[in-house]
């Protein structure tokens, strides 16, 4: 594990649902998705975390998206909270909630090639196409 762990603190736009989370290095990751565009109006931008570290308190709720993936938001206001895999009950806290993490490096990009047009993210990291990240999620290399 390289660098100490840091704890961040997060909330949502009414302040109403709180998250604190573990980081080791809050780089991020951004998703392109039919989904993730409509339940944000854009990508979805999350960052790393520590496994098992993430806490949230207050009105939260998640709707279930596909077979294998939530998506979490506010109850009051309806802030983005997190993207959830099912299969393991792993969320992905969404970046805008913690101060500071729009500093954090760019590292991967899912369905990449779902990206608009109107917008794209500068700097040398991983983009995954459509097929990379449904086996990436499924599991399925095929």
């Amino acid at each position: 594990m390289g660098d100490a762990a840091q704890t961040l603190h997060g909330r949502c736009l009414c302040g109403a649902v709180t998250l604190t989370v573990q980081t080791e290095n809050p780089r991020l990751r951004a998703c392109h998705c039919d989904m993730c565009r409509q339940h944000t109006s854009g990508m979805f931008i999350s960052v790393d975390t520590l496994p098992g570290t993430l806490d949230v308190q207050g009105p939260a709720q998640s709707f279930a998206s596909s077979e294998w993936a939530e998506r979490g938001f506010c109850g009051t206001c309806g802030s983005t909270l997190w993207y959830g895999t099912v299969h393991d009950g792993v969320r992905h806290p969404a970046a805008g909630l913690f101060e500071g993490t729009a500093l954090g490096e760019m590292t991967l990009e899912f369905f990449a090639d779902e990206c608009p047009q109107g917008y794209a993210l500068s700097g040398d990291h991983q983009k995954l196409s459509t097929e990379e990240t449904i086996a990436m999620f499924t599991g399925d290399d095929a």
